[in-house]
């Protein structure tokens, strides 16, 4: 079965730094690439970052751009999300996402095969 479970989120203060990690299980890391998305309330989901199943390719959205990390661990099947400098608008709920095939566009959700359930993340002071 396969499973996607983000954890990390929580509330920090602006300026301060999370680590989002999405733990994938009932298949291989290598073989997907990922993705991870944001949604914050009243508004649509919107692409954060990605990286090839290569862990060659990484893509950021301008919001993030400079002060965030998309990494992956093959060993520990799991993916992370380093934010520094956090502001109050990257509150939302962050999603991981999973496609064994390659996108044309990596920031429509509707182009990847499996979701996580998602972890909070609130910046307010």
């Amino acid at each position: 079965q396969v499973q996607l479970v983000e954890s990390g989120g929580g509330l920090v203060q602006p300026g301060g730094s999370l680590r989002l990690s999405c733990a994938a299980s009932g298949f291989t890391l290598d073989e997907y690439h990922f993705a991870w998305f944001r949604q914050a309330p009243g508004k649509e989901r919107e692409e954060v970052s990605y990286t090839s199943k290569t862990d060659d390719t990484t893509y950021y959205a301008d919001s993030v751009r400079g002060r965030s990390t998309i990494s992956r661990d093959n060993v520990k099947n799991t993916v992370y999300l380093q934010i520094n400098s956090l502001k109050p608008e990257d509150t939302a709920v962050y999603y991981c996402a999973a496609v064994w095939g390659n996108l044309h566009d990596w920031g429509i959700p509707d182009g990847y095969d499996y979701w996580g359930q998602g972890t909070q993340v609130t910046v307010s002071s």
